[in-house]
């Protein structure tokens, strides 16, 4: 079981601001930072969860490369109809509106969106309507 992952940035501030609007309406937030301060200057870094956890981190220092692809469960599927709404809003850019992806399974309903430095992010509703 993964306890957390992280990506660099090229643009911290861009990508804060993103991943805290896009995450909102999955339930996940910023729940700890950590300041250039406090690593002795070299990096900056929010810590995304929920219930005081953080299980997604987000740095500044560089883009992560190779690409990568993220997938974050959701409540239900109005709840992944927000997140890519919330990511398109917030400067992403449409990868896969929200749908039924049967190939994946009969109830896999998923919407994907490119993040500032083009990873790409779903959401993931895996219940029936």
């Amino acid at each position: 079981m993964i306890d957390h992952i992280g990506l660099g940035f090229s643009d911290f501030a861009a990508a804060r601001r993103f991943y805290v609007e896009a995450l909102a309406p999955l339930g996940i937030g910023v729940v700890m930072e950590v300041t250039k301060a406090e690593t002795g200057g070299s990096y900056e870094g929010a810590g995304l969860g929920s219930a005081g956890k953080p299980f997604f981190w987000v740095r500044g220092g560089g883009r992560t490369a190779p690409k990568v692809h993220i997938a974050f469960a959701a409540e239900d599927r109005a709840s992944v109809d927000a997140f890519h709404a919330a990511a398109l809003a917030a400067g992403g850019r449409d990868n896969g509106a929200p749908g039924l992806r049967p190939d994946y399974h009969p109830n896999y309903y998923a919407a994907f969106v490119l993040d500032p430095d083009g990873h790409n992010i779903e959401a993931v509703c895996h219940k029936p309507a």
